[in-house]
């Protein structure tokens, strides 16, 4: 359930027009600006809980449909580049005299590990959701045969074709399934579920091209790891919080993030919750980012 107050609104990008939920506090249209980027299987509609906690700690919220999911744009590529790169120009379309906080759950992670990479001034903090940074989580595929069976869903969403008709048989079966071992103890409720449902329907096959961006094609995929591997350290603030339960990525993952983070940092791993953990305890998530969007609220000037 979306909280009152909360609209749909829409951006026009350099590349492509990007949807979005707009929540502001009543009579503060210029405060400070927090962006919600959503992961996969997943949509803005997830962030409903956080929102309206924002909104009542004082800041407005954009939560996007992300490239690749209706009905913002459905065109590529879907590579970390360029997500990273819509993140940094929604920042500059939604607040161009200042910068903003931003909060990424998986997929929307990746997205902020880059936006804050290439585009530090435009960020004053972050918050990433239950997927470390991706040269710490490629190492540990690599090496962890327990998450290579975790992830064996990057490998089946190669088939571009066979895996969109799977994922979206038996009224998104496969979707669903991801969701209950992902966070096994969280039921999604029925409005919600239809409404998840509904999104990708209109989207397939275009969120699981975010995975075979990954890989194909294979020189510019390795080109593209190589450069992530060459740059600087993130000097945004970042709190990073991952459920213990999460049954997609293990909790103990991210322990490498210092060597890619220079600025100020916090690892917290919340108990009895899963991948969804926004959903599952919104208000303990809730209470860690607005506790650490807090501290740098001074800058967002």
């Amino acid at each position: 359930m979306m909280p009152i107050g909360v609209t749909q609104r829409d951006m026009l990008l350099p590349s492509g027009t990007f949807h979005y939920l707009s929540a502001t506090p009543r009579g503060n249209e210029k405060a400070p600006l927090v962006l919600c980027l959503h992961g996969f299987p997943d949509h803005p509609r997830s962030f409903g809980p956080l929102m309206a906690r924002l909104v009542e700690a004082g800041y407005r919220v954009a939560a996007p449909w992300m490239r690749g999911y209706h009905p913002s744009t459905l065109d590529g590529p879907y590579h970390l580049d360029r997500i990273g790169l819509d993140v940094i120009e929604m920042a500059h379309a939604l607040s161009p005299e200042r910068p903003v906080c931003v909060v990424g759950h998986d997929w929307g992670a990746g997205a902020v590990y880059t936006a804050l990479t290439d585009a530090p001034a435009q960020f004053v903090a972050g918050v990433v959701m239950a997927v470390p940074h991706p040269q710490i989580f490629f190492r540990y595929l690599l090496r962890s045969p327990t998450q290579m069976r975790r992830s064996w869903y990057m490998l089946f969403f190669q088939a571009k074709r066979l895996s969109g008709q799977v994922a979206a048989q038996g009224d998104f079966a496969l979707i669903d399934k991801l969701w209950r071992d992902w966070s096994p103890g969280y039921t999604m409720p029925t409005a919600d579920r239809a409404a998840l449902h509904a999104c990708l329907r209109a989207s397939m096959p275009a969120p699981t091209s975010y995975y075979r961006a990954l890989m194909q094609p294979p020189r510019q995929a390795l080109a593209r790891l190589r450069r992530g591997a060459q740059a600087p350290p993130i000097t945004v603030p970042l709190l990073y919080l991952h459920g213990r339960d999460d049954g997609c990525i293990h909790h103990t993952v991210a322990r490498g993030h210092t060597r890619y983070v220079s600025g100020p940092y916090e690892r917290v791993v919340l108990e009895d919750v899963g991948h969804f953990l926004h959903l599952e305890s919104p208000d303990l998530v809730a209470g860690h980012v607005i506790d650490w969007f807090q501290e740098f609220r001074s800058l967002m000037v």
